[in-house]
């Protein structure tokens, strides 16, 4: 019989070690993200017998007589002191395996995570829906929670979240905020949406929008006077109401775009940078901010004037993801083969260093 691998300890471990995630699967020794990069623990394989009971050490009790049949689950765990845990248990050829993201007590300011200052700005909206994208591991939970932190910090209002699982736990500040969970406390994020309209709030957040139904139900929120926060898979502005739009039929997009184009404040799509000198990742992020120029835009399904428009990069809180990478080089934070290796048009960013483009000015100050 193998000896018991204690997942308290381990997870203990890598938290110490700075690691993000934690991957567990039967026939491998852990392994842990440490700064975007996977690392192999010194630790002998895991059974299945191992891995089994690690799962039943730290699944809720609600989920126990379920899960020998389950084949994916997401749960939260919480290590009193060290950290909160997002967990997702699945199945691979039949054998269980955990990937484990580390979700910690405390959330970082705007500033600490070096991001824009416009968006001090952005989350002053009354209204309309404002989105974080970027492919999963970007730091789209984090920048969204320290966006919601903020306005609980300044404003008086009430904040409901609909997540799958909760994450961030948030102290009340200012504001109110009531976090829900799919599954537990709603049965899904469009009946989340539609319930939380009838619950007094004045923001809402949406941990992630997957489908046409909650695409419409967040629409329809932020066009009663809400202002709604979310998430989506998209890598830049553009996609982003491109995969909006498609959600829906054919017969129904030009109608969508006038709603997004009317709702839409801004758009952050963030990809996490990492420095060699520096040892840390740094958030860059093309800003989007929905002028009437750009509401025009959506409208006519003009996608390449906006991209244009975020190039030039010469109206005010309008960031492209090139001027955001020569940012960051200019604070010292990351060096210029850095920025070019992370940058989709290095010829352009190439330029921007040479002084052909303008509009590199610091925001950060």
């Amino acid at each position: 019989m193998s000896e018991k691998f204690d997942i308290v300890s381990f997870l203990k471990f890598a938290v110490r070690h700075g690691a993000s995630d934690e991957h567990l699967k039967v026939g491998q020794p852990p392994f842990v993200r440490k700064n975007g990069f996977i690392e192999k623990v010194n630790h002998e394989s895991l059974t299945k017998e191992q891995l089994d009971e690690a799962v039943m050490e730290i699944i809720p009790t609600s989920l126990v007589d379920n899960i020998a049949l389950a084949c994916d689950v997401d749960f939260m765990f919480e290590i009193k002191g060290c950290s909160r845990f997002r967990v997702n248990y699945n199945r691979q050829m039949g054998m269980p395996a955990l990937v484990i993201r580390n979700i910690p007590y405390e959330i970082p300011t705007l500033k600490e995570l070096e991001l824009h200052s416009v968006l001090n700005e952005v989350i002053k909206y009354q209204n309309g829906i404002i989105l974080v994208t970027g492919p999963t591991g970007s730091g789209k939970s984090t920048t969204l929670a320290s966006l919601i932190n903020q306005i609980s910090i300044e404003e008086a209002k009430h904040i409901i979240t609909i997540e799958d699982p909760v994450e961030y736990v948030f102290n009340c500040q200012k504001s109110i905020i009531s976090q829900r969970q799919i599954g537990v406390d709603t049965a899904n994020f469009a009946d989340g949406i539609k319930y939380a309209l009838r619950q007094d709030p004045d923001v809402i957040f949406i941990g992630e929008i997957r489908d046409k139904e909650t695409m419409a139900a967040a629409l329809k929120a932020s066009e009663t006077g809400h202002l709604v926060l979310s998430t989506l898979h998209t890598n830049d502005a553009v996609q982003t109401i491109n995969r909006i739009v498609n959600m829906f039929e054919e017969s129904n997009r030009q109608i969508i775009r006038r709603q997004l184009a009317d709702t839409l404040r801004a758009t952050i799509a963030q990809k996490l940078i990492y420095s060699e000198e520096n040892k840390r990742r740094y958030p860059a992020c093309e800003i989007m901010v929905v002028t009437p120029t750009i509401r025009d835009y959506i409208n006519k399904d003009n996608s390449d004037a906006i991209y244009e428009l975020l190039r030039e990069n010469n109206i005010d809180d309008m960031v492209s993801m090139n001027s955001s990478l020569a940012l960051l080089v200019e604070k010292g934070f990351i060096s210029k083969e850095e920025a070019l290796e992370n940058s989709n048009d290095s010829n352009e960013l190439e330029k921007m260093f040479r002084g052909v483009y303008q509009g590199t000015k610091s925001y950060y100050e």
